[in-house]
């Protein structure tokens, strides 16, 4: 049973793929390592149902406001915590591809801030 429904989110998730990676693609052009720019649009990819709230960009300015936001945006689109949650199977994937530049962005971020 438990392999059936994964097979079933798979084919789903294939489905879904080509539309929300365009998506994603598009909220994320330009600002691919910028994780300032990635934080202070994020609600654009993640909707009014997230949980997220703005952050605008004369937030994060210091180090630490970004580590704040950061850390933050982390736990929204984080996998495990969409899985506590229920996410649907579309809001799953967009947070594993925002994660994923989230986390990308935050290890250049870290490499220039030293």
């Amino acid at each position: 049973m438990r392999d059936h429904l994964a097979q079933k989110e798979q084919a789903e998730r294939t489905r879904l793929a080509e539309t929300l990676d365009a998506e994603v693609k598009r909220w994320s052009s330009g600002k691919e390592g910028n994780l300032r720019a990635l934080l202070s649009t994020l609600q654009y990819i993640l909707g009014p149902d997230s949980g997220w709230q703005p952050i605008p960009l004369t937030e994060v300015i210091t180090s630490a406001a970004v580590k704040k936001a950061y850390r933050k945006a982390t736990l929204c689109v984080h996998p495990d915590k969409l899985q506590q949650r229920g996410a649907s199977i579309q809001h799953k994937y967009i947070c594993e591809k925002v994660f994923d530049l989230l986390k990308d962005a935050w290890n250049k971020f870290n490499s220039e801030e030293r």
